[in-house]
């Protein structure tokens, strides 16, 4: 007798409890909607990391990067001219910490090469 009064009890008891409903509002501060807006430029135009491996006369600096090239495959690799070098460069990394990262594996390589952080022109 217990058993079914308390199997009909527990039925009604689920029943209420999964027929709540509501509704929830936030009230946000118009200024966090700038704050993220603030920090997306922020992060847009901030920049980038790249690893130098090496430089030198024009000649020497196309067989260095076709090296690097063969070496680290699929990574981004270009040859910038400051007076008086052609620098091979390597990689665009957004974080410092996958730069470094990425520096340790072209050091066993390249012992040389060092990290260089670039800014994006805006």
């Amino acid at each position: 007798m217990k058993t079914p009064i308390l199997t009909i009890l527990l039925l009604l008891f689920s029943f209420f409890s999964f027929s709540q409903e509501g509704t929830i509002t936030i009230e946000q501060d118009p200024k966090i909607d700038q704050l993220v807006e603030i920090y997306k430029d922020a992060n847009t135009n901030s920049g980038y990391y790249q690893i130098q491996v090496g430089f030198g006369r024009h000649q020497e600096a196309q067989n260095l990067k076709s090296k690097v090239d063969i070496d680290f495959p699929g990574w981004f690799s270009k040859i910038d001219f400051k007076e008086p070098t052609y620098r091979v460069r390597l990689g665009k990394f957004k974080t410092k910490m996958e730069a470094q990262r990425r520096l340790i594996k072209v050091r066993k390589k390249y012992p040389n090469a060092f990290l260089l952080p670039q800014k994006i022109n805006s």
